[in-house]
């Protein structure tokens, strides 16, 4: 029992801590947005003003004059690095600037990389400018700032970030390392003894100052980290409400347009059918004209019916727009489809992806698409067979819905008709169920595709944009 409250209490932590769930990432214009306010219009003019000081400091002065050995080959090693540092920093530089003509993936890797470079120079210069005792620490948290403000995938900035304090951490040891190499060297020619004048400090109030400085990086990575978390999910929540208020007012405009056409056609079709009906009654002795009579009434009443159906097959204002979530909407639909007590004899399988993007719709559309897809494959299988529903992530905020059965399979000639409405092989099949399915999923921009084979079953395949605004079928 204990282990069960505590799973579910860390469960609920993580999801507390977790970005918003997007599955292929943060929104692209964001993430653009961020590189060229921080990246662009920040970080490439401190640049040029800090790297041509550094090379003046690492070349041309006396900043660190006659270092010991092995100091000295640490500076030369520094000199050397920073050359490269210089010519990738020009070249992503330019790419940044440039980065209207540059693919989002490439711009991404050139910030994630000039990231890292300029943390590797800043432990360089940590490095031969005091260690742990330098004043360079605290730039070290504004890049870990940095970083949370360019960087939108939240696993790469904590690596990011996480990698800044190692290097901290390492430029500080090997500091201390050339420090007592440099005091080797000294005691091996006689000089005497040699210390730091930092070194006054008790070796218990050292290790304290240190831990703290370190405490205090990863105490800013996962500030910024929550930080961004609650801004993402603040812009979700805003970017949802919007997409809601369009979705809803769409759906009741287009559900009401249906309905006023509908009655709108009725209406004259009850005046024919009333008008046909009273000619028929006066011209009983002529079989001839008595038979195309009945032909226009059979004829009007098949059109009503159609009519009728399309007034269900419409309803749109009938929708209202929610946070809809995959898993619980098949499980639902497969309640309803295949009830415990009807005891079908079909194997049910199924796997949802864990981070499957929500919905957002009307609830009863996608409810039709799915119990119309497992009642077609029921039906196919006779109630008997095996069936496996899978839900997965896709491309562009979509999410891949897929239905397959072992049933008979379609045959090729059929399979570009299943989707128009009234046609059906089955008996009693109304000819409805996948044109609804097709219909309900092009109202928001998804598609549905079909594979089958003869005698070994079919697969339904249904995409479903997660963020895309619905738009009506033309």
């Amino acid at each position: 029992m204990l282990l069960t409250d505590l799973g579910r209490k860390a469960r609920e932590l993580l999801a507390a801590v977790s970005p918003p769930s997007e599955a292929a990432g943060p929104d692209l214009s964001i993430f653009l947005d961020r590189v060229r306010f921080v990246e662009r219009g920040l970080a490439i003019p401190v640049k040029v003003l800090i790297v041509p000081l550094l090379a003046y400091l690492l070349f041309f002065s006396n900043w660190i004059a006659d270092p010991l050995p092995p100091r000295d080959v640490a500076l030369q090693a520094l000199r050397n690095f920073f050359v490269l540092y210089f010519a990738l920093s020009v070249g992503g530089g330019l790419m940044v600037w440039g980065m209207d003509e540059v693919s989002p993936r490439l711009l991404s890797r050139v910030v994630y990389t000039v990231a890292i470079l300029d943390a590797a120079m800043l432990g360089g210069i940590t490095l031969v400018s005091g260690g742990f005792d330098s004043l360079l620490f605290w730039v070290f948290l504004g890049l870990i700032v940095r970083n949370a403000a360019v960087i939108a995938y939240s696993d790469v900035q904590i690596t990011v970030n996480l990698l800044i304090s190692v290097i901290y951490v390492v430029a500080g040891i090997l500091d201390i390392a050339l420090e007592r190499a440099e005091i080797a060297g000294v005691r091996s020619v006689g000089l005497g003894e040699v210390a730091r004048e930092t070194d006054d400090l008790p070796p218990n109030l050292m290790v304290e100052a240190l831990l703290l400085r370190v405490l205090l990086l990863l105490l800013m990575t996962a500030c910024s980290y929550g930080v961004q978390v609650l801004l993402d999910r603040q812009r979700q929540k805003e970017s949802e409400a919007r997409e809601f208020a369009i979705k809803q007012e769409q759906l009741e405009a287009a559900g009401r347009l249906a309905a006023e056409i509908a009655h709108q056609l009725k209406n004259p079709l009850g005046i024919i059918n009333n008008a046909a009906f009273n000619l028929q009654r006066t011209v009983k002795e002529g079989k001839t004209i008595t038979q195309q009579i009945s032909i226009i009434r059979e004829e009007v009443d098949r059109s009503d019916r159609i009519i009728t159906e399309l007034m269900g097959y419409a309803k749109l204002a009938e929708g209202r727009v929610e946070r809809l979530a995959i898993p619980q909407l098949l499980d639902e639909a497969l309640q309803e489809v295949f009830p415990v007590a009807a005891k079908f004899e079909t194997r049910v399988t199924h796997h949802y992806d864990a981070a499957l993007p929500v919905l957002l719709g009307a609830k009863v559309h996608f409810m039709e698409i799915f119990r119309n897809l497992l009642t077609n494959a029921r039906e196919a299988m006779e109630g008997r067979g095996a069936l496996h529903i899978e839900a997965k992530s896709g491309p562009d905020f979509s999410v891949e819905v897929s239905v397959a059965d072992t049933g008979p399979g379609i045959p090729p000639e059929n399979r570009e008709q299943i989707f128009e409405p009234y046609f059906t092989t089955k008996a009693k099949g109304s000819g409805l169920g996948l044109a609804i399915v097709k219909h309900n999923a092009e109202i928001y921009g998804g598609r549905v595709a079909v594979t089958s084979e003869l005698g070994k079953g079919t697969r339904f395949t249904v995409t479903l944009p997660a963020r895309s605004l619905f738009r009506l079928r033309k």
